[in-house]
């Protein structure tokens, strides 16, 4: 088994998920040796949520849940490039596709896209708590 270097960023390892068929960046997010090992053996991305302090599965509030396809390892054994499938259509829990929906343009921010769910209806009231966390509901 190949074995991460989570020690070169205090435990962590960025993870970039992908769209397994399109190859569109749909988040990133970081893993710690828990959630990393908790997604080898479950096939479903597990992250390590850095505001709440705890592991969270991906899609647990919202059911968009990450189905690991395929796993790439860079060089140096610190970052991952996970391929999904992305069930339910959206990795962002503002509700786009991708958490990359916002792109600048002559110096402006243009949201590219659709929203695929709206997350005031997804999350109900604990959208407000959780709203701005970037923790990928």
């Amino acid at each position: 088994m190949v074995e991460l270097d989570f020690e070169k960023s205090g435990g962590l390892v960025p993870a970039i998920a992908q769209d397994y068929q399109t190859g569109e960046v749909l988040m990133m997010a970081y893993m710690n040796r828990q959630s990393w090992d908790i997604t080898l053996r479950t096939g479903i991305a597990h992250y390590w949520s850095r505001s709440r302090k705890c592991i969270w599965k991906k899609g647990e509030s919202s059911g968009n849940i990450q189905e690991v396809k395929e796993v790439r390892i860079d060089c140096d054994n610190d970052c991952l490039l996970i391929k999904v499938n992305q069930v339910g259509g959206a990795a962002c829990h503002t509700g786009y596709r991708s958490c990359f929906y916002r792109v600048i343009k002559d110096g402006n921010l243009l949201v590219e896209g659709e929203r695929v769910f709206d997350p005031d209806k997804k999350y109900g009231s604990t959208r407000s708590l959780l709203k701005g966390k970037g923790d990928g509901r």
